[in-house]
């Protein structure tokens, strides 16, 4: 089977997570180069994981069949376009673009050349969320937690497009229906947007999900509970723990559920390239990317309807 030849646009923290990733998938790839503007970090990922280097991007188009894009959010429409213009698979990290124009733009090329666009909501991925599924039968209430300390990297984009659109895209994925009402609140404390935020989402069937981000917070949480009438499903994003509790007679029963832990990003990168090895639609293409955007943005404008730091 003739390998799929990839890149990465983007040497910084994740971008260098997708650089080992692709590095190691030996059976289903050539890892052929990793890019940043930054030439002494392209440099140094590149020797660590024994691929080539580039300063400019447009170096990849004669080189890849497909490409992760992990740079700042503002950059990702410009950088996807030229890809997908030049008939190259992307995936790109969340949230999908800044705006809808723009992701439309994106998925309307990508229709076009029938190139695959996968959005990096890499939870979509984690063990815990996978084997949670076969529990769920018809959600009340979901709440979930996504809390953890300020990274000087994500300068660009509130908590909502940063660590809420993760747990956005999860319950929309979860219910697969429309979103009918949205109360949102948020603060900013040491960035020029939201740095915490609360939200609680309304769905058709009257479901109501509430999520709350932080990233001013020194612990980092990453936590799901979704209550039904016989039960609640509790998960742990971080340690890919999930529990079943019931109640049985006057008890709460706990049923832990078994999970093969396995690492996320693998996972998502096997499942891209095998979608640009088939042309299957990936679990979360650009139209999924786009609904969680779109969500996000509405949160955003609820939260800071001036367009002002809130």
């Amino acid at each position: 089977m003739e390998k799929i030849k990839v890149g990465v646009v983007g040497a910084g923290r994740l971008g260098a997570f997708h650089s080992k990733v692709y590095s190691r998938l030996i059976k289903h790839v050539k890892f052929v180069g990793v890019c940043d503007c930054n030439i002494e970090r392209s440099l140094e990922i590149g020797k660590k994981y024994h691929t080539a280097s580039y300063s400019d991007y447009e170096d990849l188009f004669d080189k890849v069949d497909a490409v992760s894009i992990a740079v700042p959010t503002s950059l990702h429409y410009n950088i996807a376009k030229d890809f997908l213009n030049h008939n190259i698979h992307v995936l790109i990290e969340k949230p999908i673009t800044k705006t809808l124009s723009e992701a439309d733009e994106l998925i309307e090329i990508a229709k076009e050349k029938n190139l695959i666009i996968q959005v990096g909501h890499i939870e979509r991925f984690n063990s815990a969320v996978l084997a949670i599924e076969p529990y769920l039968k018809k959600p009340k209430f979901i709440e979930c937690q996504r809390l953890g300390p300020f990274y000087k990297r994500v300068d660009d984009v509130g908590v909502v497009l940063d660590l809420m659109i993760h747990d956005i895209d999860i319950v929309l994925g979860l219910m697969k229906q429309d979103v009918t009402h949205i109360e949102a609140v948020g603060l900013s404390t040491i960035s020029d947007y939201e740095d915490v935020a609360n939200v609680r989402l309304t769905f058709e069937d009257g479901t109501i999900a509430d999520i709350t981000a932080s990233r001013v917070t020194k612990d980092v949480v990453r936590k799901m509970r979704i209550f039904q009438e016989d039960s609640y499903v509790s998960l742990d994003y971080v340690t890919q723990e999930a529990a079943v509790f019931k109640k049985t007679d006057d008890k709460i029963i706990k049923d832990k559920i078994k999970i093969k832990k396995k690492e996320p990003l693998k996972k998502e990168l096997k499942s891209f390239v095998e979608c640009v090895r088939t042309l299957k639609k990936p679990i979360v293409s650009g139209v999924e990317g786009r609904r969680a955007l779109q969500v996000a943005l509405e949160i955003i404008d609820k939260i800071n309807p001036s367009g002002h730091k809130p």
